[in-house]
């Protein structure tokens, strides 16, 4: 711990980043061990994924974002960058609706839950980061939220690579897009540690932003698809995959 506490914040933020992206690689490659499902068992994986969302923009994103301190109030500023990234995938998903836009063989469902979920990293690597700029009194604490975060993301690849294979990708491509997803908090992470003082400020924005383009693809995508099915199934899959992502947030946030 000596020799850890000894590097540089950036170097800190580095191993700590890439501890979480190994939990996002971790997570999705359960696809690995799964068959290729339909019916009730889909419309239920589909209902957690919504609901490991839906969780994770509360507990993981807008929470910590009024902790932040901004030009603005905390509470209008987490509004704002809500909105924003409501609006944002919205627009984006009207545009590609119109372009038929598909996202090549993602599907545009799943490639706007690709999109949302990647998003909502670089805000959550860019806090870690943040927190170990604060110097050798603020490492533990920021190693303590990177455990955390790093845990919290297993189910998170999980739920973007199982989509992924039911629309008919392969295991391995499913496993490889889900995993880089995750790797977007490393250069996030490192880029917070280096420039902190300037990022504290737009932590509020960036983290309700993402916090609003994930709750807009839930509720335009994985909600209206898993409850076109079986609704037990799906209600199941909702309330299972937030109090997963629940639990994991407030015994480790």
């Amino acid at each position: 711990m000596q020799w850890f506490l000894s590097l540089a914040a950036w170097q800190q933020a580095l191993l700590a980043s890439a501890f979480m992206y190994a939990c996002t690689a971790l997570g999705a490659s359960l696809v690995f061990f799964s068959r290729k499902e339909s019916g009730a068992a889909m419309n239920a994986l589909t209902g957690a994924a919504a609901g490991i969302m839906i969780a994770a923009s509360f507990f993981s994103l807008l929470l910590p974002a009024l902790d932040y301190e901004s030009a603005l109030p905390a509470g209008l500023s987490v509004t704002l960058g809500f909105l924003l990234g409501g609006s944002l995938l919205v627009l984006s998903d009207l545009l590609f609706s119109r372009l038929r836009f598909r996202f090549g063989d993602m599907g545009r469902e799943n490639g706007l839950t690709y999109l949302a979920v990647t998003l909502h990293n670089l805000p959550e690597g860019m806090a870690v980061g943040v927190a170990f700029a604060a110097g050798p009194a603020g490492a533990i604490a920021a190693l303590l939220l990177a455990v955390g975060i790093g845990i919290q993301n297993f189910p998170e690849g999980a739920c973007v690579a199982f989509p992924l294979r039911a629309g008919g990708m392969s295991k391995g491509k499913a496993f490889f897009l889900s995993q880089l997803s995750g790797a977007a908090e490393i250069p996030a992470c490192v880029l917070g540690a280096l420039a902190a003082s300037f990022i504290t400020g737009l932590m509020p924005w960036a983290l309700s932003f993402s916090a609003g383009a994930m709750i807009a693809v839930v509720c335009a995508e994985l909600i209206p698809e898993c409850f076109s099915g079986q609704k037990t199934a799906a209600s199941a899959g909702v309330v299972a995959g937030f109090s997963l992502m629940m639990l994991l947030d407030l015994l480790l946030g």
